[in-house]
């Protein structure tokens, strides 16, 4: 029978008071715009009017002339503001305004330039060269104002983005414990706060905006993400980005791929990289500006070896997007990514085969393969002054295959013997769209933003007796009934949110936000339930046809606080409910080392930060925060033993509730300028990176359970490291530390199968250098594990284990680039 949940009692009441309330502020024309700045640029010589553009930076905001030579910004609060001016063939003209009365009213001349210049295009210069910043409060169709964010800025850091290192590319992001599944980082595991890193699937994860995991509802597991190389910059939003962006603890990570350069028709990119352990890695992109259009596409192939035995992988990655502007309010762009990679597993180790040697692999006929398709539409419409509109449609058709033996390590895979071979296909849609308005209230600017959502998930899974060979055979022995399982996932989600930034003065920002969400997931399948003696017979083997059915509707809420007196120093605060479904993986997979709890329920919860954040001259840069993470119903592992051939197995259930409380704290000190010797060509900077969780398990009726510490919460995370960079070389060092912690709620600290246990705590340092000449050719080298450490950070169940999986040896890479 369909199973009906409300998460708070009187939702729907309460969701239409809040929505009547936003919508009437929206709605009501009886707001007048009480700030305004209005200017008149004219030319010497009795020129007619130039194309001018004119860009408010506090604001983030563009305009352009009117047929009078005239622009105006409205819904302005009282408080200094910048205005730059760019014209083709004249000098740009930046203008600090102080707004204190209604109209500020400006007579600005533009001086020609001497000799010819082309087409001048606005660019936001860096704050600075540290390679993190943050979220504004406002941006695009998109509310941040109140949350903690981090920005990093590709381009700024050095790193071996070739094996899309994730310790050097996240080590200024706080509190992200990650795992290494693989030394050619071909699939990511981060997880913040302590939240599981397994494929990123704590996070709302996407790509220019939009989902690109499995099924962001039902399967929220990302096998594919972008190559570093073609990253502009990552986004990153903590648990307050659930009223935006959907029901995930961890919050939300945006990937924002590179576009076409600015002042180019036509630009190639190179970069060939070549590793330790067979590594070779070849990126390459074109893109450039055809009148109102632009475009961008890049291709990379990656090959390699990998540290251990069978572990060799080849991966593809192209990606082709377009825009074009139809007029200054209209643009319009499409996009499509395709990935595939075939990877060979080397199987995972028991603690006493780690310590004799991490190198050794037992599993030679284990192999992964990946496919991916995504496409995406995207239309900007500017209805007026005030107000945006976006509009993203997406789909994702895909397909995961993993074949070999998923038996306990500690069995051997015997030749010829029939391997287990998992298959999922994946085809998913949907439609986001937002409308942002700025408006007067109280004689201070109001952001208004409300957006819908609809998303439509189907997931064919199947898992069954594979192929006896060794090699890379993904076909099943009986296609039409696999032996264990086969199942349909389809899955629907519905959501409208809307969040208002209020600016009490213009110091003080209070953002409250709702996000109604109706969720329908659906299980249709058979499986087969066996139990198979240690001698190999057959005991009994029943078909089961299953059919479920979980329809549920909810509300969350949430609310953002910011005081920021000046620009250099802001205190934000906020407070969000979070929800998270159970996802397929819950629901029925075959796997000796691991069970899952037939009536597993969703999670519930909320999160919370307090914090400071800020910069002081450009020489010091700091975000310093308090959180909690209070989950319902946590959904763990505990270790389990078979009552009848006591054998020790996972098993996947609701815990108990938990509760993380952590301090969050990045620092970055420019050495060079706390001296008072600031200069472009020179940068010498330190940073700091530490946190402290602590997880418990609270309010458990189970004792084994009872205040333990939660599984894959290290309780400290610290890195630090140093950068220098004289004009066009660059050189940085890092120091990474993860302490110790459990990998399931008992707290066990060995398993015969070692997919239990202890992770050992591990410092890693990494060395990296890049030197750019005439900005046209990049050289870039470094050594990851310096020290040659040898250390693992994960314990797997299944795939790509089961047991311990150990990280890479030192290695180094050498990367040539070229710009045409």
């Amino acid at each position: 029978m369909p199973q009906k949940s409300g998460f708070y009692p009187s939702t729907l009441l309460g969701m239409n008071k809040v929505l009547f309330f936003f919508l009437f502020f929206i709605s009501y024309q009886g707001f007048t715009q009480k700030y305004a700045i209005i200017g008149k640029v004219t030319f010497p010589e009795n020129r007619s009017n130039e194309k001018v553009e004119i860009l408010l930076q506090e604001e983030n905001r563009f305009t352009s002339l009117s047929e009078s030579g005239t622009f105006r910004f409205d819904s302005l609060v009282p408080q200094q503001y910048t205005l730059s001016l760019f014209a083709s063939g004249y000098q740009s003209l930046i203008k600090v305004i102080e707004v204190t009365d209604r109209n500020i009213t400006l007579e600005l001349i533009l001086t020609p330039l001497q000799g010819k210049i082309g087409t001048i295009t606005i660019i936001e210069e860096k704050d600075n060269y540290y390679g993190i910043t943050r979220l504004k409060p406002v941006e695009g169709t998109a509310i941040y104002a109140g949350k903690k964010s981090e920005v990093i800025q590709l381009d700024d850091i050095s790193a071996n983005l070739a094996t899309n290192n994730a310790r050097q590319i996240y080590s200024k992001v706080a509190g992200l414990n990650i795992w290494e599944s693989d030394g050619a980082g071909i699939q990511l595991g981060i997880g913040g706060r302590g939240l599981n890193p397994n494929r990123v699937s704590n996070f709302n994860t996407r790509q220019n905006g939009y989902d690109i995991s499995a099924d962001a509802l039902g399967y929220p597991e990302s096998y594919y993400s972008p190559p570093t190389e073609a990253i502009e910059r990552i986004e990153i939003v903590r648990g307050a980005a659930s009223l935006q962006y959907g029901t995930q603890f961890g919050g939300f990570i945006n990937f924002k791929l590179r576009n076409a350069p600015e002042k180019k028709k036509l630009e190639f990119v190179f970069r060939q990289t070549i590793g330790s352990f067979g590594l070779f890695n070849s990126f390459n992109s074109l893109g450039g500006n055809i009148g109102k259009t632009k475009h961008y596409s890049y291709l990379q192939y990656k090959t390699g070896n990998g540290w251990r035995p069978n572990s060799g992988f080849d991966v593809v990655n192209f990606h082709s997007n377009w825009s074009h502007q139809i007029n200054s309010k209209l643009r319009v762009s499409a996009e499509y990514t395709f990935m595939h990679y075939l990877a060979q597993q080397p199987g995972g180790l028991t603690d006493f085969q780690f310590e004799d040697d991490p190198q050794q692999s037992n599993r030679n006929r284990n192999w992964f393969k990946v496919n991916w398709n995504l496409f995406a539409a995207h239309l900007d419409y500017k209805l007026d002054e005030q107000t945006d509109v976006n509009l993203r449609a997406f789909g994702l058709v895909a397909g995961r295959d993993a074949v070999g033996i998923l038996d306990r390590i500690t069995r051997a895979d015997l030749p010829n013997t029939e391997r287990n071979l998992l298959s999922d296909q994946y085809k998913n849609f949907g439609i986001e769209a937002r409308l942002l308005r700025r408006y007067s209230f109280l004689e201070n600017t109001s952001i208004f933003l409300i957006g819908t959502r609809y998303y439509n998930g189907f997931t064919d899974r199947s898992q069954g007796n594979g192929s006896t060979s060794s090699t890379a055979d993904f076909n099943y022995r009986n296609n039409s009934e696999p032996e264990d399982s086969k199942y349909e996932f389809p899955s629907q989600n519905l959501a409208f949110f809307t969040e208002n930034i209020f600016y009490l003065n213009p110091k003080v920002t209070v953002t409250p936000g709702v996000r109604f969400e109706y969720i329908s997931t659906n299980a249709n399948g058979y499986y087969f339930e066996r139990f198979i003696a240690n001698n190999g017979d057959t005991l009994f083997n029943d078909r089961i046809v299953e059919e479920r059915n979980n329809d549920r509707s909810f509300l969350l809420a949430g609310i953002g606080l910011s005081y920021k007196p000046n620009e250099a120093f802001e205190v934000y605060t906020n407070f969000s409910q979070n929800y998270r479904s159970i996802n397929f993986n819950d629901m029925r997979i075959d796997n000796p080392n691991y069970q899952v709890d037939p009536n597993l329920q969703d999670e519930k919860g909320y999160s919370a930060d307090l914090g400071i954040r800020g910069n002081k001259s450009n020489w010091f840069n700091y975000d310093v925060s308090l959180f909690l993470l209070s989950y319902q119903g946590r959904i763990g592992t505990t270790l389990k033993v078979d009552s009848v051939l006591f054998r020790p197995f996972r098993f996947r259930t609701n815990i108990s509730d938990s509760r993380n409380i952590g301090l969050e704290s990045f620092a970055e000190v420019n050495i060079l300028a706390l001296l008072g010797k600031t200069s472009k060509q020179k940068n010498l900077s330190v940073f700091s990176n530490f946190s402290f969780i602590q997880a418990r398990y609270i309010n458990s009726e189970e004792a084994a359970f009872k205040n333990n510490d939660v599984e894959l919460v290290p309780q400290i995370i610290f890195k630090t490291g140093l950068s220098y960079r004289v004009k066009d070389f660059q050189i940085s060092y890092q120091y990474s530390f993860t302490s110790e912690h459990f990998s399931d709620a008992t707290n066990a600290n060995f398993s015969a199968n070692a997919v239990f246990g202890t992770i050992p705590a591990y410092s890693i340092m990494d060395l990296s250098a890049k030197y750019i000449y005439k900005k046209k050719w990049t050289l870039e080298s470094g050594i990851n594990n310096l020290l040659d450490e040898r250390y693992f950070t994960r314990r797997a169940s299944g795939y790509p284990g089961p047991g311990i999986i150990p990280s890479d040896a030192r290695n180094f890479y050498l990367t040539v680039g070229m710009k045409l």
